[in-house]
């Protein structure tokens, strides 16, 4: 029956208590009540057909059945009264010789069981199911030792004898109503058990859950924290860019104003280059709603990082970063197609960390027989780094499910921020053929900027 009341967080050493059971499960305990009632009603005319119960009038019978079952729909409720009453109950049944023996057994068993899987407090579920115990076998034994003095009551079963048949018949009583009652308290204490650990899981699955999450937010602050750092690259090289350009504007303003109409040209599209670039990485690093603060841990390392520059690491370099990892124990081949060109250092820098971070993910997922290939293709618009491997189809950053319900791992997310960075496109796949593809698409700078600082260090130079 499903519990449409939140479950209490379970502490060690704290006392959990079962959450009530929605409308549903009130609906369905009606329903229990109503059925053993009429399987109750039923169940005393066939007994009074025998000849068992015909001394007790039929209202009086009416009333016992109604007080044996109708409080069981109020059993999840009120547990402990429910047992109480329907011990009492029972007990008032047996003495006016009502003569029913079958439903009511089973409305007392539900009673019981329900005191011990329902219970709000375990100390009082333990008191109570252990009174109802006590009294019964307490009449239980009054009734054999009371009736074995009466030779009238069982006259077929000998009370003679060391195991008489009267004996025997009072220690399969005994051993009834144990296995009766243990039952009902072994399967309440069960039932209330399973609860306790269902509703752990749940929590520890949900903290699970906010734990990945925390670290999915936490490793995007990182990843915007490095690209952040790198602004400075950004800003220190289109600076140096313009101030060239500015210097060789002024040398030949007046020799040649052509040149120098050049120089400033370049000068206003490095600009714009600049901005939109500033532009793109600062878009990246407020994107995708507040993740909130991020608490770094402070340390040398950190420290370093924030001071190392990043403008060196580029397509030139991976040649070295293709060569580290064949050290490494992965066999790596790098292929380049067609003509270099000029591109910005947002783009360097991010075809560089993209390749980077597929060929250690390769090395941590793909497996100790995988290989890889990296593809460098140079296009009239667009920069294209491709990374396929022969491993396994998780060997990108693994097959975790982020909280926005896209698939992929910390790693990826770093690669799409890198890639949104630049104002370019990134494809994540696994390859049909088995093993991975990482396929990372950028659009090229204008050559004319390069060619304008490429012409001003000559004009620089010579002046």
């Amino acid at each position: 029956m499903p519990e449409t009341t939140s479950a209490p967080p379970v502490v060690p050493g704290v006392e959990w208590v079962r959450p009530r059971p929605g409308r549903r499960g009130y609906r369905n305990d009606l329903l229990l009540a109503l059925v053993l009632a009429v399987g109750t009603a039923a169940s005393v005319v066939l007994y009074r057909a025998t000849g068992w119960g015909e001394g007790t009038p039929w209202w009086g019978a009416a009333l016992w059945t109604a007080g044996m079952t109708l409080p069981l729909a109020a059993r999840r409720r009120w547990p402990e009264i429910v047992a109480l009453v329907a011990s009492a109950v029972f007990i008032v049944g047996a003495v006016a010789v009502v003569g029913e023996a079958l439903f009511s057994n089973i409305a007392l068993f539900v009673a019981i069981y329900t005191v011990g899987a329902w219970g709000r407090s375990r100390r009082v579920a333990t008191i109570v199911r252990g009174a109802i115990v006590v009294v019964m076998f307490a009449w239980l034994f009054w009734g054999l030792i009371y009736y074995s003095a009466m030779a009238d009551h069982l006259p077929e079963l000998s009370r003679e004898g060391l195991l008489s048949p009267y004996l025997a018949y009072g220690f399969i009583n005994v051993l009834t109503n144990l296995l009766y009652f243990g039952g009902a308290w072994y399967f309440g204490d069960t039932a209330y058990r399973s609860a306790r650990a269902r509703a752990e899981l749940e929590q520890r699955t949900a903290e699970l859950a906010a734990e990945r999450e925390r670290t999915r937010v936490q490793a995007v602050a990182i990843e915007r924290l490095r690209i952040a750092r790198e602004l400075h690259d950004v800003v220190a090289h289109h600076v140096s860019v313009i101030g060239v350009l500015a210097g060789a504007a002024r040398r030949v303003l007046a020799k040649d104003p052509a040149a120098a109409t050049a120089s400033l040209s370049a000068i206003e599209s490095s600009a714009r280059e600049a901005v939109d670039e500033l532009h793109g990485l600062l878009g990246t690093l407020r994107g995708d709603g507040d993740t909130g603060p991020i608490v770094l841990e402070d340390g040398p390392s950190s420290a370093g990082a924030a001071t190392t520059s990043t403008s060196t690491r580029g397509i030139a370099r991976l040649d070295e970063l293709v060569a580290e990892s064949a050290d490494g124990g992965l066999p790596v081949t790098l292929a380049v197609v067609g003509e270099a060109r000029p591109i910005s250092p947002v783009v360097e820098l991010s075809a560089y960390r993209i390749t980077q971070e597929a060929l250690t993910n390769v090395r941590k997922h793909a497996g100790a027989a995988a290989t890889a290939e990296v593809r460098v293709r140079w296009t009239d618009t667009a920069l294209e780094v491709e990374i396929t491997n022969s491993g396994n189809a998780t060997s990108v950053a693994g097959t975790a499910r982020s909280a926005d319900g896209s698939s992929g791992g910390l790693g990826q997310l770093g690669m799409r921020e890198r890639v949104a960075a630049a104002g370019g496109t990134i494809e994540l796949r696994p390859r049909a053929r088995g093993g991975y593809l990482v396929r990372a698409s950028f659009p090229l700078r204008r050559d004319d900027v390069a060619r304008a600082v490429a012409t001003a260090r000559s004009a620089e130079a010579g002046a």
